[in-house]
């Protein structure tokens, strides 16, 4: 058979530079990174990024760490040294993109401010990602993803309304404003392409603005009406029926019978036909008034199912429905491994080689999707041929610069 000729990756020929730790920032460079971006990530010497640490369960290197860093390239800088910084100013002459997420000013402090690198690149893109943006009264201020769930109104809706206010589970704000800061690159480099502008664009990012963002009509309700939005459980909010049931086997089924055509389908199945032809329940508003009654009978027609047998019968009335998964749940079902969302790869677990599961790449291109080459990689693995190889130095300065302690 002829071998098969390799598609090019959307981002190939995009060089990124990517500076700063935890998970905004990497989470934009992971994603250009899978697409064919080379990404280069620049780690404190001797330390590195510290999610490297976080979660170990006993290894040297976490899975976090695999995660993020995957199809990077590790070189290690010292940015609080002259000249490590020097190094930065010399490698965005070969960047078209760099991600920092420190808090603003940092890099000012460092002598590595956009104006000082766009005088060794004009056209670089500066995607700036902080807490709270590069302006306003709260710019200086720490922000890590959780205080800008707080402060965007995420925590103030998720939870029970008799409880405390609670996280989603995962570092969510962290990850929306990884995800705006790589619209943002690309809007800019699209944009530059398509104008021949040539000074590049500075994208600011803030957790709090990106959270906010997705937070649907909370603003223009209060703003309208007066309406303060609070938590609400498991059920969506001014939603109905929407909510998560109660199954047989202690195992819990999500219900979102919310359409009108579905809900006659949902009522049906249940064994409530008369709800489904109540005309006071055939639009939202009435059913949102008596959501409590609706969620008791669709409680009660869940309790005597099994998990597998309430999901197969919901979803052959055509009602949106699915267990809540654990990641052991996640990889063995089968729609996650048809779409290539389980890869495997062989990495390091309690000093032994062992094949690992990792979360596949989002978005699916057709023609040119994005890849999983390599996982995180060792720290420091890439300094040598980033050095030789972009800034071109020779191995004699890249062994004084070692010697120092600057990478």
């Amino acid at each position: 058979m002829p071998e098969q000729v390799r598609r090019s990756l959307p981002l190939e020929g995009i060089r990124v530079l990517e500076l700063g730790d935890f998970v905004a920032g990497p989470t934009a460079g992971r994603l250009m990174a899978e697409f064919g971006a080379e990404v280069l990530k620049v780690e404190k010497p001797g330390a590195g990024d510290q999610v490297r640490q976080w979660r170990l369960y006993g290894d040297e290197v976490s899975m976090l760490w695999r995660t993020l860093a995957r199809n990077k390239k590790s070189v290690t800088v010292d940015l609080s040294r002259a000249e490590g910084a020097e190094l930065i100013r010399v490698l965005v002459r070969r960047c078209d993109v760099l991600i920092e997420n420190f808090r603003p000013s940092k890099l000012e402090s460092w002598g590595i401010g956009p104006d000082v690198l766009r005088r060794e690149n004009p056209s670089l893109v500066i995607v700036r990602i902080s807490g709270f943006g590069q302006s306003g009264p709260y710019r200086n201020r720490v922000g890590f993803g959780g205080v800008a769930e707080a402060m965007g109104g995420l925590r103030g809706t998720t939870g029970y309304p008799d409880r405390p206010p609670t996280r989603v589970g995962v570092s969510i704000g962290d990850t929306l404003a990884g995800l705006y800061a790589v619209i943002g690159a690309l809007m800019a480099l699209l944009n530059a392409r398509r104008t021949g502008e040539r000074r590049g664009e500075t994208v600011d990012v803030a957790l709090a603005d990106a959270v906010l963002s997705v937070m649907e009509s909370l603003i223009p309700e209060y703003s309208a009406y007066g309406v303060l939005r609070e938590r609400a459980g498991n059920r969506m909010e001014g939603v109905t029926p929407s909510n998560t049931y109660p199954c047989r086997d202690g195992e819990w089924v999500i219900i979102g019978g919310n359409t009108d055509s579905v809900f006659r389908r949902l009522m049906n199945l249940i064994g409530r036909p008369d709800l489904g032809a109540d005309p006071e329940l055939s639009g939202n508003d009435g059913r949102n008034r008596r959501a409590a009654e609706l969620d008791r009978a669709i409680g009660e027609w869940t309790r005597g199912q099994s998990l597998a047998d309430a999901v197969n019968a919901l979803v052959r009335e055509g009602v949106p429905a699915g267990p809540i998964y654990d990641a052991a749940g996640i990889v063995a079902d089968e729609q996650f491994r048809a779409r290539s969302m389980v890869v495997e790869d062989t990495t390091s677990v309690h000093g032994r080689l062992r094949k690992v599961l990792f979360p596949g790449v989002v978005p699916k291109l057709e023609l040119h999707p994005g890849e999983h080459r390599w996982l995180g990689p060792e720290l420091g693995a890439h300094t040598s041929e980033v050095l030789l190889g972009v800034a071109g130095l020779s191995l004699q300065e890249i062994q004084d610069l070692a010697d120092k302690g600057v990478i």
